[in-house]
């Protein structure tokens, strides 16, 4: 047996690791593009004869939180971890890229074409009235887009699983999540200037993520024929025949198969209830935060236009190495659930600062972020490797599809209701007292898994490395 396992080719530390790059490259463009409209709300609300886009804060909320509507209310997401289970990760991923590439080519036209004063009526959920035809196209791009950037993270993330069982997966998945980071941090720095290069047009930081999508899409094309090679040794590995034209990933052993039945084992089991809600009020504090928290900089901490995108990137900027240190902790001495909570609690105490408006100083600000940084490292190093511990192997698509889900509930519903919020109290100070209450009822969930973790034994506190 131990012969047989030395040649699978994710033993090959070179392999394993270029893998990793390799669809770590393109979450980063995918990242990119998630918040590469950020740091520009200001020049989005520039009125269209200024040379903005004419939105209010209100569309620009709405905008912001359409990157999940599909993946929310048409359950994409959902479908996406069991296309994902039954169809292998080569098919989902290229799907998954298309969509993300289509997106943006949609969203690039809603922002750089002129639609003059037409308007869309739109009545979903808490968002009812005209919105401009801009916005309206530019949201729809963004819901496509995020369908395919959420179903492509589940895909990543059982790739990331499929490769490292058994040797650095913590470190792995810290150091995808850190490079996704370093495209938001990207974004967050980059826009801004790179908009005002070009005349001030909000379009041309959007063209140039489209670009870098697209070469991200073509990275993972190359990663296809790695994963095809994984199998093909794993099918050596065990001894069975495989020809070329049939070697998929959903040709497995009969009890590795997925069956909708066996979502149930999802379902029933309380660890990961846990993560998921952990998940979803954990990242509805800190994604929809960094939407609004460029112009935050302006309002309460008196910080310069043109440099007021630089501290909230500091947060991402923070992850790309906090966060596979953290990872790499977990890997060798575990304490996962005990990293959730202290980055929970330092989640609530961060937007309570915020809250109550002290020390309105820009370095103040700075520190505050740089923390808010560290905390945005310490849940996912520790939360998403968590998630094999839970879940066995075949049910690890659909696991991080409905975690994804749940996400995207916050991820499109918060955006919309926190931009409401500012425009009836411009000083911030309700939205980041809702932002403090998602991170106190975060530091609930943290202690309920280390006590559920305790009776069922998943290992969260364990080392992930196997010696």
């Amino acid at each position: 047996m131990t012969e047989k396992i030395q040649h699978l080719l994710s033993d090959s530390k070179g392999a394993r690791w270029t893998a990793l790059f390799i669809v770590a490259f393109t979450m980063m463009m995918g990242y990119f593009i998630t918040d590469v409209m950020s740091p520009l709300e200001s020049l989005i609300e520039t009125s269209r004869a200024a040379g903005g886009l004419g939105w209010t804060s209100t569309d620009y909320g709405f905008f912001s939180g359409s990157y999940g509507l599909i993946n929310v209310f048409l359950f994409m997401l959902f479908f996406g971890g069991i296309i994902l289970d039954k169809m292998g990760i080569r098919f989902t991923g290229i799907l998954a890229c298309a969509l993300m590439v289509i997106g943006v080519c949609i969203k690039f036209f809603g922002v750089s074409h002129d639609f003059g004063d037409s308007h869309f009526y739109m009545n979903i959920l808490i968002y009812k009235g005209n919105i401009p035809m801009s916005a309206a196209v530019a949201s729809l791009g963004f819901a496509i887009f995020g369908t395919g950037c959420e179903i492509c993270g589940i895909t990543v993330s059982k790739i990331i699983t499929k490769w490292f069982t058994g040797h650095e997966l913590a470190l792995a998945m810290g150091i995808q999540v850190a490079l996704a980071r370093l495209g938001t941090a990207g974004a967050l720095m980059g826009s801004l200037p790179f908009a005002k290069a070009f005349g001030g047009k909000v379009s041309a930081p959007v063209c140039l993520g489209m670009v870098l999508l697209i070469i991200g899409f073509l990275a993972f094309c190359v990663y296809c024929v790695m994963d095809k090679r994984l199998d093909k040794s794993i099918a050596e590995a065990k001894g069975e025949t495989l020809k070329q034209e049939e070697a998929d990933e959903e040709k497995k052993d009969e009890d590795e198969e997925f069956h909708f039945r066996d979502l149930a084992l999802i379902f029933t089991n309380p660890g990961f209830w846990c993560i998921c809600l952990l998940c979803l009020l954990f990242y509805s504090g800190v994604f929809p935060f960094l939407k609004f928290a460029t112009k935050l900089m302006i309002a309460n901490y008196g910080v310069n236009e043109n440099v007021a995108g630089i501290i909230p990137g500091l947060i991402p900027f923070g992850t790309i190495l906090l966060t596979p240190l953290f990872g790499s902790l977990y890997d060798k001495i575990g304490k996962g659930a005990t990293l959730m909570l202290i980055g929970s609690t330092m989640l609530a105490a961060i937007h309570f600062i915020f809250a109550i408006h002290i020390l309105p100083y820009g370095w103040f600000a700075v520190i505050i972020m740089i923390l808010l940084g560290v905390a945005f490292s310490l849940v996912p190093s520790a939360m998403w490797p968590s998630v094999p511990k839970i879940i066995p192997m075949k049910l690890l698509g659909s696991a991080y599809a409905i975690i994804f889900y749940i996400q995207n509930i916050g991820l499109s519903l918060v955006p919309m209701w926190i931009g409401k919020l500012n425009s009836v109290d411009p000083t911030y100070t309700t939205s980041m007292s809702v932002f403090c209450t998602f991170g106190v009822i975060a530091v609930v969930l943290s202690l309920l898994l280390i006590i559920i973790d305790k009776k069922k034994h998943y290992g969260l506190q364990e080392a992930n490395i196997k010696k």
